[in-house]
C-alpha cells in the first residue's frame, strides 16, 4: 500500500446457490427473472464467471465460502461442523469434535425417506437430546434453522477422523459411522456417533411432537444424521490478511461460522432467517448500515440455494425477482463497491450442488464497463472478468479498495 492511497469500500453478496442450467423454455431461473437492478449494476460494471473452487469440483457451500473469502479450503479447512457450532454461538474447545446434524425422516427400518425432515426441525426435540452422556463424552445439540442443527461432542480421546452418517441419499439406509483412521480416538468417537444416531432415533420416533406431525399428514422428525466432523483451529483473520475492518449479514448459522471463522463481526438482522421468508429489506439496511462502520461486508441470502435443491423452479424465479426488489434496489444506491456471485451452482434438474461457474459482476469507480447489460450465466462470460477463482475474488477488491500489495519492487 503507498502513502497517501485514498481506501474504498466493499460489499460481497452472495446469492447461495444461485448458478442453474436451462431448464424451462431453455432458460435458468436467473434467466427467467424479473432482474432490473441486478442488469442495471452488470451493465454499469465488470462481468465475468467464478469457477469457485477449481475446474471440475463441486464446491461444498463451507469450503466455497473460504474461498471466496480468499480462504485455501485445501489449507484452511477445519470441516463443516466447526463452522455450524460457530455460527450457532455454541461453546467450542480444543480437543471437541462439531458435526453439523440434520433432522430426518426415516421409516422402521432406518431407510431415509427424507433427509430434512420436510425442511421442519425441533428446538423442543433438540433439546431433548441435548446432554446425552454417551461412555464419557457428552453431547450438545442446538436446531439453527429449519431442519438443520449443530452438535458438539465433549470429551476425552476424540477424533474428527470419522465418516458421515448422513448419506446424502433417499432410500438408502441410515450409514454407520466409521472411523477413517485406525487409531483408538476414532474407532471410540465413530463408535459414540453410532450410539446417538440411535438413542435420536428412540427418542424421536414416538415424541408426541412426531405423533402430532403424522396426524397432520406431516413428515416426523425422527432421527438425527450427522457429518462434516471437524475440529477447531485459529486462523489469521481477514483484517490481518488483507488490511481491513470486516463484517457479516447472514441468517444461517452456517454462513455466520464461516465469517466468525474468518474474523467478521457477525451483525444481528431482525428477521434474518435464513429461509424464503427472511426479510430482504432489513438485510439490505442492516448490509448499507454495516458499510457506515465497516470497510468489507458479506451479505449473504440462502433461499435461492434451497428452491434449487427442492426442484423448484418457479420458487427459484420468484426468490431471485424479490432478491432483486426488495435487496438490490436498495444496495445498488452505495457507493461501495459491490460483487454480486454466488458460491456454487444449484441447479433445479439435478437437486444439488453442480461444478458450473457462477456468474459475477463487480460495479464501482475504475473498473473497466464492458459492453454486458444483463446479469445470467450466460451473458456475463463474455465480460471482462472472463473466468477466475474463488481465491482471486478479495484480492481483485482489495486493488478497486486501494489495499493493494505489491508483487516485487
Amino acid at each position: 500500500m503507498s502513502e497517501g492511497t485514498s481506501y474504498g469500500k466493499a460489499v460481497l453478496v452472495v446469492c447461495d446457490g444461485l448458478g442453474d442450467r436451462p431448464t424451462v423454455e431453455g432458460r435458468t431461473p436467473l434467466q427467467a427473472a424479473d432482474t432490473p437492478n441486478l442488469d442495471a449494476i452488470s451493465e454499469a460494471g465488470i462481468n465475468g464467471l467464478v469457477t469457485v473452487i477449481a475446474p471440475g469440483i463441486v464446491p461444498g457451500s463451507d469450503t466455497a465460502h473460504l474461498a471466496l473469502f480468499g480462504y485455501d479450503p485445501y489449507e484452511f479447512y477445519p470441516g463443516r461442523g466447526v463452522f455450524e457450532v460457530l455460527g450457532a454461538d455454541m461453546p467450542l474447545n480444543k480437543g471437541d469434535v462439531a458435526f453439523r446434524a440434520n433432522f430426518a425422516t426415516v421409516d422402521d427400518d432406518l431407510r431415509v425417506i427424507d433427509r430434512r425432515a420436510g425442511r421442519k426441525g425441533s428446538k423442543g426435540m433438540a433439546k431433548l437430546l441435548n446432554g446425552l452422556e454417551i461412555d464419557d463424552a457428552r453431547i450438545y445439540l442446538e436446531n439453527t434453522t429449519e431442519h438443520r442443527g449443530a452438535l458438539v461432542m465433549t470429551g476425552s480421546n476424540l477424533s474428527r477422523d470419522v465418516s458421515n452418517v448422513d448419506s446424502h441419499v433417499a432410500g438408502s439406509i441410515v450409514a454407520e459411522c466409521k472411523p477413517l483412521k485406525d487409531t483408538d480416538a476414532a474407532k471410540k468417537t465413530a463408535n459414540i456417533v453410532n450410539e446417538f444416531v440411535r438413542m435420536s432415533y428412540e427418542l424421536l420416533n414416538n415424541h408426541p411432537e412426531n405423533e402430532d406431525r403424522r396426524r397432520n399428514g406431516e413428515l416426523p422428525a425422527n432421527i438425527i444424521l450427522l457429518r462434516g466432523a471437524g475440529s477447531y483451529r485459529q486462523v489469521p483473520p481477514m483484517s490481518e490478511r488483507q488490511g481491513f475492518s470486516t463484517a457479516c449479514v447472514a441468517g444461517a448459522s452456517l454462513y455466520k461460522g464461516v465469517a466468525k471463522y474468518a474474523g467478521m463481526d457477525v451483525i444481528p438482522v431482525e428477521g434474518a432467517t435464513g429461509k424464503s421468508d427472511t426479510n430482504l429489506k432489513n438485510k439490505a439496511e442492516a448490509t448499507l448500515h454495516a458499510l457506515e462502520h465497516y470497510d468489507f461486508v458479506f451479505a449473504h441470502i440462502k433461499a435461492t440455494d434451497s428452491f434449487g435443491h427442492d426442484g423448484d423452479f418457479e420458487g427459484k424465479r420468484e426468490m431471485i425477482s424479490r432478491i432483486d426488489s426488495e435487496f438490490m434496489s436498495r444496495l445498488k444506491e452505495t457507493d461501495a463497491y459491490i460483487a454480486i456471485t454466488a458460491d456454487h451452482s444449484t441447479p433445479v434438474s439435478l437437486k444439488r450442488h453442480s461444478s458450473d461457474p457462477t456468474p459475477i459482476v463487480i460495479n464501482g469507480a475504475g473498473v473497466r464497463r464492458d459492453k454486458v447489460d444483463v446479469y445470467d450465466e450466460i451473458a456475463v462470460a463474455s465480460g471482462g472478468l472472463g473466468r477466475i477463482r474463488g481465491l482471486d475474488l478479495v484480492p481483485i477488491l482489495s486493488d478497486f479498495m486501494g489495499y493493494y500489495k505489491m508483487y516485487g519492487t
